[in-house]
């Protein structure tokens, strides 16, 4: 078994580039990608710590929750979650983010990357507050490279498409699993119910 590990190997490999997927990329938000933005009710951030240990996370809300602030400009609403907060301490450490837009229903993807930081101005956070709580957190992010992301995973996939949909009972609920993750041993059902109801509960509680 052979690795690459030259570029010009690859390029080799995969031939050129066409001309619009070259030239597609942006610097800043156009009318087209402002729109997809603004419709947009889920984003998978990536980033990576001062080592280049990466990590994915996502972002949901409802369509509109990421603010446009200018063409090259967005601020992403922190809210409520487990306190890992690994998204934020990576961009404290390398700034650098990658963002995946997408519209449920929609095969075409939205492609974001730029430079962010963590803020706490209450003045910037406001317009995203829910039930008039606002985030205590945001991530603004410099816009850098905007491009659109053709549909060929998602039609490969058929993630939209409800056929292809599994039922959810091959797995255990997600209390079990993560517990008998963190212990290294067997969970009792009994337990790991409990807490699985109180999860739930918190999904109808604490979302923001």
């Amino acid at each position: 078994m052979s690795r690459i590990e030259e570029k010009s190997v690859l390029r080799a490999k995969m031939g050129a580039v066409g001309e619009l997927a070259a030239k597609k990329t942006l610097t800043r938000l156009d009318k087209y990608a402002r729109t997809y933005i603004e419709r947009s009710p889920f984003l998978c951030i990536g980033t990576a710590d001062e080592h280049g240990h990466a990590d994915v996370s996502p972002r949901g809300d409802p369509p509109g929750f990421v603010r446009i602030v200018d063409d090259q400009t967005l601020i992403i609403p922190d809210r409520p979650g487990n306190n890992r907060v690994d998204t934020m301490q990576n961009i404290i450490a390398n700034p650098q983010v990658g963002i995946l837009f997408i519209i449920p229903g929609i095969d075409d993807t939205l492609r974001v990357n730029g430079r962010a930081e963590i803020i706490d101005d209450p003045a910037e956070l406001a317009p995203a507050a829910v039930n008039g709580r606002p985030p205590r957190l945001g991530i603004k992010v410099k816009v850098e490279e905007v491009f659109f992301h053709c549909a060929k995973a998602f039609r490969r996939s058929k993630l939209w498409d409800q056929s292809a949909h599994v039922d959810r009972g091959f797995l255990p609920g997600l209390a079990h699993m993560v517990m008998e993750q963190a212990r290294a041993c067997e969970v009792d059902h009994q337990e790991s119910d409990k807490v699985e109801a109180e999860i739930q509960e918190e999904y109808k509680t604490g979302l923001y």
